[in-house]
């Protein structure tokens, strides 16, 4: 059943997102896909999840229901449940760009032989050298 009959007139006239403490203990939201169950458990845990949860059933009005399910399991399979992370993965689907791009062979001139030091003298010296010696304070 496509998420945006699940979710109705409450999506429509905004009263989830009004009131998204019905997403504790709706009955309509028993009929949502697997994933969006999932993301809603363990978005709820935190504080300000079910505003946050509200947000990305939301999408499902302004963006093709299977792109957004798509992006809730990709945030979902890696590990990082969180609307930032859902949004992102939802542009990046609708844009076309590539998720997963092929790893990158950098060549050997690249590789760091020796790893910088942090010498703070060596900035202070360079600041009376051109300073003429002199400090502002």
């Amino acid at each position: 059943m496509p998420l945006a009959i699940v979710l109705g007139p409450m999506a429509d006239n905004g009263s989830i997102q009004r009131k998204p403490g019905a997403l504790r203990n709706g009955a309509p939201f028993l009929e949502m896909p697997i994933p969006f169950r999932q993301l809603q458990d363990q978005m709820l845990r935190r504080p300000g999840g079910d505003r946050e949860m509200v947000d990305i059933l939301a999408l499902v009005l302004h963006h093709d229901e299977q792109a957004v399910l798509a992006a809730v399991e990709m945030a979902l399979a890696a590990g990082v449940p969180t609307k930032t992370h859902v949004l992102n993965l939802l542009h990046r689907l609708v844009d076309g760009k590539t998720i997963d791009g092929p790893p990158l062979d950098t060549p050997q001139a690249l590789l760091l032989h020796h790893e910088p030091k942090a010498n703070v003298e060596r900035y202070d010296g360079l600041r009376a050298h051109i300073a003429g010696g002199r400090h502002a304070s």
